[in-house]
């Protein structure tokens, strides 16, 4: 018998699994910028919209849970959205969501070079970086995330997890520090705690939380990144939904809890929210404002290694995604191929290649600062993000209560149904009505990404040739026959 090629390895753990999700919603990363795009709509009511984005996250969550109870493929909602509504729109399921990863490496490498060239320069290392540096950064973390991507995912998953850990644990520290003395009436200016951070201010429509909850969105994305982990966990189907609910819910508590301390901190009159928007490092600023300059740094340092690890993390997930693609589309070669060590290394390198192209897009095209680049990638990766979570919604439905034999009550049949009007409303809310200036062509972009996906798997119907293996689903809830 010949030997079989090489494929993706099992032996990752839960925590393992839980690293690669933390690492990519990078909770201390989100936490000192995502913020401010939500304040730009909502003002001081940051903490209520990352609320509504919370709810939403946890009925998504729900839906991930039921069908990696079923399913543990690589290809995430490429399996799941190819197993209950057709090869074709589980391609397009994929190619999107790898276009989120993309997008959000983008994001994140930016963020790394943004927070790294504010602790060069506040530690004096760098201390009149021209308007470049930021990118300069960005481009070494792209490098040095491609070298650690093509290594087997158990020893980059304990780092990441490791690194964030850290993070976290200081900016919790720090987040406390802030309320003992906002609660002690010790705080710079005098302010109080006050629950006005979670009403909207007079005068804004109460919808915008909505059109700010997008930042919320962006904070919590990939809370299922484990899923693309279902083919190397040890035990999938029920790690992988272990490590996807309880990344949901860690990250629920963290954010309402951190933005609510942050708009207090800052203060929740407009100079205080003009002040949140313009800092450069939210929880750094804070750090050395409540604490001392040693703390901010420090915070900002952590912030920039966080950014680098969700950046690492979105090109663990691209690559399985586009793996899985491929691998379906033309078998076990190009870009469906791994190496000795089981990772899937020609394509890392591609979506590492694509993260370049879309900086190079914004940065040398557009002449966009590395912000720009920031809130524009993270807009559009989150507009593909929340119709990839529809669709997977609506599939897992299908399959849930509709598709005999039904395993699950039909009762919970709310749970899948609330998640649509969440997020069908907060997608609504960004496009009408429709955004001017630079933000009009954002939902052009995410729309023309997932366009190309729909035209492809039309015109090269050999594209979306899903194959969900036996061994990759449970045979106590086997999977409806594909549809045609």
């Amino acid at each position: 018998m010949p030997t079989p090629p090489p494929g993706l390895r099992r032996g990752l753990s839960v925590w393992q699994a839980v690293g690669l999700s933390i690492a990519l919603m990078a909770p201390s990363m989100a936490a000192n910028i995502n913020p401010q795009g939500t304040a730009t709509s909502v003002g001081r009511a940051v903490p209520l919209a990352f609320l509504i984005a919370t709810v939403g996250v946890l009925l998504v969550a729900y839906v991930f849970v039921r069908l990696c109870q079923r399913f543990h493929h690589a290809g995430s909602v490429y399996a799941f959205v190819g197993a209950t509504l057709g090869p074709r729109a589980g391609t397009v399921a994929g190619w999107s969501l790898m276009g989120t990863y993309c997008f959000y490496g983008v994001v994140t490498s930016t963020a790394a070079g943004i927070f790294g060239t504010s602790f060069l320069q506040a530690a004096g290392i760098w201390p009149n970086p021209p308007g470049w540096a930021p990118f300069l950064v960005s481009c070494l973390a792209l490098l040095l995330v491609w070298l650690l991507t093509v290594i087997p995912a158990r020893g980059g998953t304990r780092v990441l997890l490791s690194v964030e850990g850290l993070t976290v644990a200081l900016i919790l520290v720090v987040s406390v520090a802030v309320l003992v003395r906002l609660v002690a009436g010790t705080a710079p200016g005098g302010l109080r705690p006050t629950w006005d951070v979670f009403r909207v201010a007079p005068g804004t429509d109460a919808s915008t939380v909505f059109l700010g909850a997008v930042f919320g969105f962006l904070s919590f994305a990939g809370f299922e990144a484990a899923a693309t982990l279902g083919e190397e966990a040890r035990r999938p189907r029920r790690d992988i939904p272990r490590a996807v609910l309880g990344t949901a819910i860690f990250g629920g508590a963290y954010f309402v809890f951190v933005t609510a301390v942050e708009v207090m901190g800052f203060g929740t009159s407009p100079a205080g929210v003009d002040a949140f928007t313009r800092s450069s490092s939210l929880l750094g600023e804070l750090g050395s404002r409540y604490v001392g300059a040693w703390v901010g740094e420090l915070i900002s340092l952590g912030a920039a290694v966080s950014a680098f690890g969700c950046a690492l993390a979105c090109s663990v997930g691209a690559s399985r995604l586009l793996f899985a693609l491929s691998r379906d589309a033309a078998g076990q070669r190009g870009l469906g191929r791994v190496t000795r060590a089981g990772t899937p290394a020609a394509a890392a390198a591609a979506v590492v290649l694509a993260m370049y192209a879309i900086v190079a897009v914004f940065a040398l095209g557009a002449g966009s600062s590395a912000m720009d680049v920031f809130l524009a990638s993270g807009t559009i990766g989150t507009l593909i993000l929340l119709m990839v979570y529809l669709v997977t919604t609506v599939g897992a439905i299908r399959l849930l209560y509709f598709t005999a034999p039904r395993t699950v009550p039909m009762y919970e049949i709310v749970v899948p149904l609330l998640a649509l009007v969440v997020l069908g409303y907060t997608v609504y809310r960004n496009v009408v009505p429709y955004p001017t200036g630079t933000g009009a062509a954002f939902p052009i972009v995410a729309g023309g990404w997932i366009l190309l996906g729909i035209l492809a798997v039309t015109l090269v119907p050999r594209l979306s040739r899903f194959a969900l293996r036996e061994d990759l689903t449970d045979p106590s809830a086997p999977a409806p026959a594909l549809p045609d």
